[in-house]
């Protein structure tokens, strides 16, 4: 049995022939209960009216994006889980992109064209190996650091790093 069968997945695309491509891959890895949504809002109240364990946004939708979708998730005074992982996909991956969606507190990030294993891993990577979680008064998600690095000379901000 797949590790992914309890998950209750939202994804939100505003191409309906991408949510039935992702949801058949979803279905194939495993998940059974997948909710959809056309853009960020709609993606919203899904999210406030049923128990979701991972989101998988476009970047791209009218009237709510993706960006959006996710400042609210994480700062939103009225958000049901503001650690809620969130997987950004876009067709557009320039580095303005990936950058914004990072900082807006995504999760994982994902290029289209998608392939099975690009998306199962970015999941894998969010649910089994969640990063800690930084609040900063521009900024709450996901720490942005993925790696330690051992020559780094810099200033150190972590409270881990006092123990070096």
């Amino acid at each position: 049995m797949s590790s992914l069968v309890s998950l209750n997945i939202l994804l939100a695309d505003d191409s309906q022939p991408m949510r039935a491509l992702i949801g058949a891959l979803l279905h194939s890895a495993g998940v059974r209960t997948i909710r959809e949504a056309a853009d960020g809002g709609a993606a919203y109240a899904l999210l406030k009216r049923h128990p979701i364990d991972l989101a998988i946004i476009d970047f791209n939708m009218l009237p709510m994006d993706g960006v959006a979708f996710t400042q609210r998730v994480r700062t939103a005074p009225d958000s049901p889980n503001a650690y809620l992982p969130i997987i950004m996909m876009t067709s557009h991956s320039a580095a303005s992109r990936v950058f914004e969606a990072r900082d807006a507190g995504v999760t994982e990030f994902v290029a289209k064209p998608i392939t099975a294993k690009a998306v199962l891993d970015r999941i894998n990577a969010a649910i089994f190996k969640p990063r800690p979680f930084v609040r900063t008064d521009a900024y709450f998600g996901p720490s942005r650091r993925r790696r330690d690095i051992e020559s780094y000379s810099g200033p150190f901000r972590r409270a881990s790093d006092a123990k070096r």
